[in-house]
């Protein structure tokens, strides 16, 4: 997505207050917006759907992890608690068997971690072009010459005004043109980024 860091500064030192006694630019005059990209992704219907599925897949896995994490740590107050009563060579094996199952249980852990990561991105870059194209066409319709991502980390905006926010518009049109129902109540709503590795937002098209 393009992002013009002159056109933002110039936003933060004088355009925003200049605006903020406008409902409407005069004509002529730069439209500008702001959205949380990140957001936006994740709280429409579809990434909604897709992140509670991806849960779903993952969630026996992350279950059999608890339940050998949880072996462990039995295992090790056992050892402990039984101290001296059991002979050298019977601590050693049972401090070997733990060893064993910890390095299990990281491998694991480690596989479980670099696959859901992946999946994740994969899902979110999907979804986010998606979006994009919807933005695009948003931000045309609503005579936006300028839209500024502020859910990067190092963004240069410091303030913006709730009316330049179109994120809840944009994350709407998306909904109205995917017919993707929003999910049941109580049902568990997204991060704004995947959990492993934040990715990033689609190239300018």
């Amino acid at each position: 997505m393009k992002r013009s860091i002159a056109l933002a500064t110039l936003l933060v030192s004088g355009f925003a207050l200049g605006a903020a006694a406008q409902t409407q630019p005069a004509p002529g005059a730069s439209k500008i917006a702001v959205i949380a990209f990140q957001v936006a992704v994740a709280q429409t219907n579809e990434g909604q759907r897709n992140f509670a599925d991806l849960q779903k897949k993952y969630l026996p896995r992350e279950t059999k992890l608890k339940a050998e994490s949880d072996e462990i740590q039995s295992l090790t107050k056992q050892l402990q608690a039984q101290g001296t009563t059991l002979s050298e060579a019977a601590r050693a094996t049972q401090a070997r068997t733990i060893d064993e199952k910890k390095k299990k249980l990281d491998r694991e852990a480690e596989d479980l971690r670099t696959e859901g990561g992946q999946e994740a991105n994969q899902m979110y870059n999907t979804l986010a072009s998606k979006v994009y194209d919807v933005l695009v066409s948003y931000a045309q319709q609503e005579g936006y010459t300028l839209v500024l991502d502020v859910s990067q980390q190092q963004n240069p905006i410091l303030v913006a005004l709730p009316s330049m926010d179109i994120t809840k518009g944009v994350v709407a049109a998306y909904n109205t043109k995917s017919g993707i129902p929003a999910p049941p109540a109580g049902a568990a709503t997204p991060s704004a980024e995947p959990k492993q590795v934040a990715p990033k937002a689609p190239a300018a098209h």
